[in-house]
């Protein structure tokens, strides 16, 4: 139910959400996907990793993410063990054509690359330390590329007696003094795009913090995988609340006032555009109760 509400409420107010985003991100229609492992006291769902030697390793839930990087709140959202690969959620994933895609090293899978490089859905992601690889071809840097790209090529990677033709771009991060490897699918934009769209992955680690240290997340409720869940959807409607509501509101203080307004007749986005409004401009009794999903 939680989670019906939390999709209900997204669809609602997902465009609001994206045209008042001022951040100019480098393609359209750009995803960003990641996980957050959520520790747990119990073994409800899994751990990752062997136990340790004084026990039983603690128990830990993985929360496996998609957001659109116009709106800085989940589209899809799965839960498994913390044990789970990370690789095993993008079959889930229903992609347009034409979209892009970027998440980190450890979702590597050569056959999903392929797959979506036939349905012309194209990737980032950067290349694991131990890829075998062999060079095709060297394209030119021209003048008009960022100075930090070191080179651009077609590689041909060997997997499973399968060959995957994929696009590598070695960028050089001058703050950082490193060398970063990027893989894509895509040949047709330029060199230093393919590492901008990379970049974009922070903002999904920003989402992650931000529930981590505004939301309970670290003492539930309850003790089975219903209970963390539903405790988890809940964190993730009120974030969208946030982002609807007029007024900034610091995540402690709005869920402090909210609390104290749950079986109250109220038009929840009137009262914390004016909290200090007459209570008559805010009444709700005539209305839907449910008026979230009111524009």
């Amino acid at each position: 139910m939680f989670a019906a509400i939390y999709q209900s409420i997204y669809n609602q107010y997902k465009h609001f959400l994206s045209d008042s985003n001022p951040r100019i991100v480098p393609v359209q229609d750009l995803k960003i996907v990641d996980s957050s492992t959520i520790g747990l006291f119990s073994d409800v769902l899994k751990g990752a990793g062997r136990n340790p030697l004084n026990g039983k390793k603690k128990g830990g839930i993985k929360m496996h993410t998609m957001i659109n990087a116009l709106e800085d709140v989940p589209c899809l959202v799965r839960f498994s063990s913390a044990a789970t690969h990370d690789h095993t959620f993008l079959k889930d994933l229903d992609l347009k054509k034409g979209s892009f895609l970027v998440f980190e090293k450890g979702y590597v899978d050569y056959q999903q690359y392929h797959n979506w490089t036939l349905d012309d859905i194209y990737f980032v992601t950067r290349q694991k330390e131990n890829a075998v690889y062999q060079s095709l071809e060297e394209f030119p840097i021209g003048d008009h590329i960022h100075s930090g790209v070191l080179k651009d090529e077609r590689i041909e990677i060997m997997k499973d007696k399968q060959t995957f033709a994929l696009r590598r771009v070695a960028f050089y991060h001058a703050e950082q003094d490193r060398v970063y490897e990027f893989i894509s699918n895509n040949f047709e934009l330029p060199a230093d795009k393919i590492a901008e769209i990379y970049k974009q992955r922070w903002q999904i680690e920003t989402l992650f913090k931000l529930l981590k240290q505004n939301f309970p997340l670290k003492y539930f409720l309850g003790d089975n995988q219903n209970a963390i869940e539903i405790q988890i959807w809940v964190s993730l409607i009120m974030l969208v609340i946030q982002r609807k509501a007029k007024r900034k509101w610091a995540f402690s203080n709005m869920m402090s006032v909210i609390r104290y307004h749950l079986m109250t007749y109220i038009d929840l986005f009137k009262f914390l555009k004016k909290p200090d409004g007459h209570w008559i401009d805010l009444n709700n009794i005539n209305q839907k109760q449910l008026s979230l999903f009111q524009t």
